[in-house]
């Protein structure tokens, strides 16, 4: 397969396991009875930080749950006049460049810029997205080419799905001789395998089911037809027949032409009624496909404006929700994010964006569990300053209800926490002892059994859980030193077929270990790095 190549491409790609991983300090929960300190419980999260480090801290939770991943990254324009700053020139972004990729990066362009800062991005998000997961990337036609070029190589290429056409415009820029009417979503499967839980049909709309008619009045219903004919290059000698239409004409097929179908299929479905001849019975058979039988409409990769909204509408919406002049260049429109939780998601699925922005992604989540009882999750990560005047405050607003007299919007109801990156797990090969130790049993168990933590009741203090046949404890205090001997042992409950212990130390030989079915893992040299 080939592959791209640029400056820095080495010191990038395996960048996402050097990432340290920190914790994340919720700090308020907020809901339709406005913001509070102490936690509302809700499992919708905003983070204020770099996503890069955002992202590694979500996988003891979040790994391989996503079914649905949406994002909106820097285009690479080399644009520097709006607030999302669109050149990869934002100053942590260089400031990132330069330690991660060193001196290399003073001679990066643009392009190489914006390649180191998007992959370890990309083989993070790929490792959160659940198995029948699917995630869409906005981009326009500066990176396209070479987005589609890394994903390829760190999703795979069998698992593309679509390069979807967003009419961004209702109207040509009157200043340009070619303007550009369209951006795309590019988007691709975690595995191609589980596809068939992965995208959902559209619903039908009022002008969709206008289009089915039922002049022969048939008992299933309105339907519409299609051709009943193929390319003979695909054909069975099988499906070379002539066809006598019921009045009596004799049908001859074109050179280039076969049957859909064998001629005992043929027979089958006009006895059964789902053959249309036309109204005098002497036209061209073709197949009837009933409203009765469709479960929704297919996708295309053409997305009009009057389906899922603008750039004016988006700008309308914003302007809308803060009660003046929009305070945030190019944001999405809501209807465009709906669409796409609507094909990729079910009514429980949680839904990551990484690149936040506005907050468009929630308000669509909102607005889709308001208008259809769901319980979908949203997940926010946002590096700017914004995360909390805007991203966040939309979101409050969206809650609540925002917009006066004629443009008053109800609220959606909900919920939201707001996070801040804590402190790092590790400090050199130490454990952090700032962190606590709740956060750190967390991380321990999710490297051992990549599940997400529940406190297990147990008598011992130190103990995480069982899986597959494993029991793990976790013997750790801060302030001193943990041994792993015999008086330890002596106040074990729960064992497994393997029991697995951190601890500081072991005054326990490992011939007696291994008698015992015990694993001793040392703190901290033992403990995984995700």
């Amino acid at each position: 397969m080939p592959t791209l190549e640029w400056i820095g491409k080495e010191k990038v790609i395996n960048h996402h396991q050097e990432v340290p991983f920190r914790v994340l300090e919720r700090q308020y929960s907020f809901d339709e009875n406005g913001q509070t300190a102490s936690d509302n419980g809700s499992e919708n999260m905003i983070i204020r930080g770099d996503n890069l480090e955002a992202l590694k801290a979500l996988l003891p939770r979040y790994e391989g749950r996503v079914k649905c991943i949406y994002i909106d990254p820097p285009y690479n324009t080399g644009n520097e006049g709006w607030v999302y700053n669109d050149n990869v020139n934002d100053p942590k972004i260089r400031k990132w460049l330069g330690e991660v990729v060193g001196k290399e990066g003073e001679d990066l362009t643009r392009h190489d810029k914006w390649l180191c800062m998007m992959y370890p991005r990309l083989k993070l998000l790929q490792k959160l997205l659940a198995e029948e997961g699917v995630i869409f990337i906005s981009i326009d036609d500066n990176a396209q080419t070479l987005l589609r070029m890394i994903c390829d190589e760190i999703f795979g290429v069998r698992n593309f799905l679509a390069q979807i056409v967003w009419q961004k415009r209702t109207s040509p820029d009157a200043r340009r001789k070619v303007s550009a009417g369209h951006e795309y979503v590019c988007a691709y499967f975690k595995n191609v395998d589980c596809a068939d839980s992965s995208i959902n049909l559209l619903n039908f709309s009022e002008s969709d089911k206008s289009k089915y008619k039922n002049p022969d009045n048939d008992p299933r219903g309105p339907w519409v037809s299609t051709d009943c004919t193929a390319q003979a290059g695909h054909g069975t000698k099988e499906q070379f027949y002539t066809m006598i239409t019921p009045s009596g004409r004799v049908i001859e097929l074109p050179d280039n032409l076969c049957w859909r179908f064998t001629k005992p299929r043929m027979d089958e479905e006009i006895a059964a009624g789902r053959i249309w001849f036309g109204s005098d019975g002497k036209g061209v058979p073709r197949k009837k496909t009933y409203l009765s039988e469709r479960e929704g409409r297919n996708l295309w990769t053409w997305w009009p404006n009057s389906e899922v909204g603008h750039t004016q509408e988006a700008t309308k919406e914003i302007t809308t929700i803060f009660e003046k002049t929009a305070t945030f260049d190019y944001p999405k429109p809501v209807r465009l994010i709906q669409r796409i939780i609507q094909i990729a998601t079910k009514k429980d699925s949680i839904i990551l964006d990484s690149f936040a922005g506005s907050g468009t992604t929630a308000h669509a989540v909102l607005n889709m569990n308001k208008a259809d009882g769901g319980h979908r999750k949203f997940i926010l990560v946002e590096m700017m300053d914004y995360a909390e005047t805007i991203t966040a405050e939309r979101v409050r607003r969206v809650i609540k209800g925002y917009g006066q007299d004629k443009n008053a919007v109800e609220g959606t109801g909900g919920s939201f926490s707001f996070y801040e990156l804590g402190e790092p797990l590790l400090i050199g090969e130490n454990l952090n002892e700032a962190v606590g130790s709740e956060k750190i049993r967390e991380y321990v168990w999710f490297t051992e059994t990549k599940l997400p933590y529940a406190p297990t009741e147990s008598e011992n203090p130190y103990y995480l859980g069982a899986n597959k046949g494993a029991a793990y404890y976790f013997y750790y205090e801060p302030q001193r030193v943990t041994v792993l001997d015999h008086e330890f042992l002596s106040g074990l409950r729960e064992r497994g077929e393997i029991t697995v212990i951190y601890a500081d130390r072991c005054a326990i030989s490992p011939e007696k270990l291994r008698e015992l079915g015990i694993v001793f893992k040392k703190i901290p040299r033992d403990i995984s790095r995700l």
